[in-house]
């Protein structure tokens, strides 16, 4: 068991009902230093977008008539926050729990007080917190360096946003649950991570695919979530075709996940 871990694990002596509450905190606390200290994963979910908007802000400073009358950084502010949400959520989770169980932690884990399913726990509230995280620093720069508008509707983008990070945080545990490694369990997400980017509207704008591309990234997790994100930036509330796949999805991954899920 790797030493960082070991502070979070209480003897089996104990009954103190405070004392699992106590050790969530920690093992929360662990999983993100230990998130932090891959600076891949940090560059790619968190760095990568920045940049990103920063060279688009430089590259689009006129509005265009494809776009609705927006600059290309105002329509793929929406398409970062997903990039980031999918790189945390799809690509880093799944392989370190993967790896958890290759190196039969999960296993440890369950002959303590702790059990394994707070690791998940701990995975999960980290990893959602540096979505946050990253989603601040994209709007921020995009507002202070190039004028992007903030979410005209606070509420509504909220709840997409969460809804958003929730279905991506089920597909990585679903993929955690399926990959027999940490190995395999990064290359299923980059295999799943650049399909679902493409519907996101990363490479070419949603609003300038053909009309049947569109259609079928509408009924995609990402194009869904980039479409409510779009929606509640302009001010209005996010179309509840969008909204209610986003859920599905949450809950159909959330399901899965649960089933398949190996401790071992």
């Amino acid at each position: 068991m790797p030493p960082a871990l070991s502070p979070a694990v209480p003897t089996a002596g104990h009954s103190d009902p405070a004392r699992p509450r106590s050790a969530l905190g920690k093992l929360i606390i662990t999983e993100a230093k230990l998130l932090l200290r891959e600076p891949i994963t940090l560059f790619w979910s968190a760095a990568f977008p920045v940049i990103l908007m920063i060279v688009m802000g430089l590259a689009s400073s006129a509005a265009q008539a494809d776009l609705g009358g927006l600059r290309l950084i105002d329509t793929y502010q929406p398409t970062l926050i997903a990039f980031a949400a999918t790189g945390f959520a799809v690509q880093g989770m799944p392989t370190a729990l993967a790896t958890y169980r290759e190196r039969r932690i999960l296993r440890r884990l369950a002959i303590t007080p702790i059990g394994p399913a707070r690791v998940l726990a701990a995975q999960l509230a980290a990893n959602l917190a540096l979505i946050l995280i990253a989603t601040a620093a994209i709007i921020t720069t995009g507002h202070l360096a190039f004028h992007v508008p903030l979410p005209g509707n606070g509420l509504a983008f909220l709840l997409a946003l969460m809804l958003t990070a929730t279905a991506m945080l089920a597909l990585g545990l679903l993929v955690a649950a399926l990959a027999p490694s940490g190995r395999a369990a990064g290359a299923i997400g980059a295999v799943l991570f650049f399909p679902m980017m493409f519907f996101a509207g990363l490479w070419i704008p949603k609003a300038t695919m053909p009309h049947l591309l569109q259609q079928i990234s509408d009924f995609t997790p990402l194009g869904a979530a980039v479409q409510a994100l779009q929606d509640s930036t302009t001010g209005q509330w996010p179309a509840p075709v969008a909204l209610a796949m986003l859920t599905a999805y949450a809950i159909i991954f959330a399901a899965a996940a649960a089933k398949f899920f190996r401790w071992q």
